[in-house]
């Protein structure tokens, strides 16, 4: 671990420890993040984006165990989508729980990703909680694909910009979305 990506850590989790907002890479595209369970903090990423409320965001996890922590249950199709599946996938569950209550629409479900990004997987267990990810754009504008694709205004919304993997050229994607149904049954919403 090189000091840069120490010192992002370092920093991030101290940001988010304090109900702040980052700007940080994740497995798909670059994002804003915070304290998925810290009511305030989601606020600031709906300001920041000029996103309706009724348009909630995913969240990152780290490992099944966590996962566990914040949906009511985990169907076997998802459980095995989420060991076979390598690309990122974002799973909608039908009920959320310990999360802030504007991360999940009327009808309680939850999008949560177990990300498998190196730095987001650190990131999380030094946090010990799960993180929001959403795209780091303004809301009705383009995700960006690379860093220098985001609007230098967003720069300056946020409390702390990781510099780890600003010059990756990279250009990603966002994640695949599905909606559990039951079971062992799904549909896609976004690939």
């Amino acid at each position: 671990m090189n000091n840069l990506y120490r010192e992002d850590l370092l920093n991030a989790t101290h940001i988010l420890k304090k109900g702040g907002v980052i700007l940080y890479p994740t497995d798909t595209i670059w994002g804003l993040g915070c304290d998925a369970t810290n009511e305030s903090a989601v606020k600031k990423i709906f300001d920041i984006k000029q996103r309706p409320p009724q348009k909630s965001f995913i969240i990152l996890v780290n490992s099944l165990e966590m996962l566990e922590n914040y949906v009511e249950w985990v169907p076997p199709i998802a459980r095995e989508l989420i060991t076979q599946i390598s690309t990122p996938l974002t799973i909608v569950y039908p009920k959320g729980k310990n999360v802030a209550p504007s991360l999940q629409p009327p009808d309680k479900s939850i999008a949560i990703r177990l990300t498998r990004d190196p730095f987001c997987l650190d990131l999380i267990s030094q946090f010990g909680k799960p993180i929001v990810s959403t795209s780091a754009n303004l809301s009705g504008f383009p995700p960006p694909k690379i860093f220098k694709e985001i609007d230098p205004t967003l720069l300056t919304l946020v409390d702390y910009v990781v510099k780890y993997r600003q010059d990756d050229l990279s250009h990603m994607k966002p994640s695949t979305i599905i909606r559990i149904t039951d079971d062992w049954n799904y549909e896609i919403l976004r690939q």
